[in-house]
Order: C-alpha cells, then structure tokens, then sequence
C-alpha cells in the first residue's frame, strides 16, 4: 500500500509495511486459484476424447455432370471444371436432390498423375432444406497406385434438424459411374 507524506514542504511516496497476516492470506489466495486452474485443466484433459476414431455411414449421392472443359494452363495448373447438373442422395441418415449449378473445380497435373479436386454445390434434403456442400480431395493414378478420396464440408442451417452437419468431419470415396459420381460419405466419430 502506498501513502502519502510530507516532507520539507514536499510529498513522497511511503510504503506502508505488509502484516504478516495479509502475507499469510495473500499466499493462501494464490494458492487457491492455482488450485482451481489445476482442476480446469485435468477436467479439460479428462473430458477429451480417448476412443480410437470410427467411421458411421451418412448417404450415398449419386451425383450427374455436364460436359468437362479445361480453363487452361493457370499459374496453379491446369484448371479443369466439370458442371454439376443434379442428382440424389440417399442414406441412413440423409435423404434428397443434388441441386444443379454447382462444379467441381479440378487442378490436374499430368506429369505427377495428380489431380486436386474442389466441389462445391447445394443439395436439397427430402424435407426441404438447403444444405451447402465444399468437398475437396485428391485423385492420383501413378506408377505406384491409385487413390481417390475427398473430405466434403457441410453447412447446415443451425436450426435445422441437419446441424449436426456443421460438428463433425466427414471423408468420402468417390467412384466414377457410367451416368453418374457416386460419394459414399461416412461421418467419422
């Protein structure tokens, strides 16, 4: 605590001196919050998740498309885009139309026999809500092995009996169909 005094027509600074009992308290305050700290982060760290992840099947969509065509050589690569004119999905827990409109923007790279894919669309569930979907991934098909998968995003109205689309993290296996894409989408838990 810091007072006042007069000196020489002057006033200075005085330092009063702390009581052994306000030491004690202030030494027992301390003590309690770093003991409450404590306690935040061990309940925080307990209530992590510690299960191995797991995958639980969401839908199916089989989704049509127009006719490809390549932008050109950009200064990302090759940009190719493939028109998304409709579809449906199907699943346990989802159900609707594949909104037209959408593309899904590609980056090929045929020296490394590698394509970046970005699909972004809308779809429609069966009771009429719109649903945004961002679905990116990676096709390669080289000397050692093909993979294709993507990871879509959604974005669910909160509100909506689908919010539980906006919580979570969701992969994808695409396999190409002679009139359609079909995505079979798990959400991983």
């Amino acid at each position: 605590m810091v007072h006042k005094k007069k000196k020489h027509g002057k006033t200075c600074p005085v330092r009063r001196k702390e009581l052994p009992l306000q030491r004690i308290n202030n030494l027992t305050a301390m003590k309690k919050i770093l003991g409450i700290m404590l306690f935040l982060l061990l309940s925080a760290a307990g209530n992590a998740q510690r299960q191995e992840p797991a995958l639980e099947y969401v839908c199916e969509l089989k989704v049509t498309c127009g006719k490809a065509f390549s932008v050109g050589v950009t200064a990302h690569g090759e940009r190719v885009v493939i028109p998304i004119t409709g579809g449906t999905f199907d699943g346990p827990l989802l159900s609707g139309t594949v909104l037209g409109g959408g593309a899904d923007y590609q980056l090929v790279d045929r020296s490394r026999h590698r394509t970046e894919l970005e699909a972004i669309y809308n779809i429609m569930t069966a009771d009429s809500v719109c649903i945004h979907v961002r679905n990116t991934g990676i096709l390669y098909d080289g000397p050692d092995g093909f993979y294709f998968r993507t990871s879509p995003k959604f974005e669910a109205p909160f509100d909506s009996r689908y919010g539980w689309l906006n919580n979570a993290v969701f992969i994808c296996e695409p396999q190409v169909r002679r009139d359609y894409i079909s995505l079979k989408v798990w959400r991983v838990r």
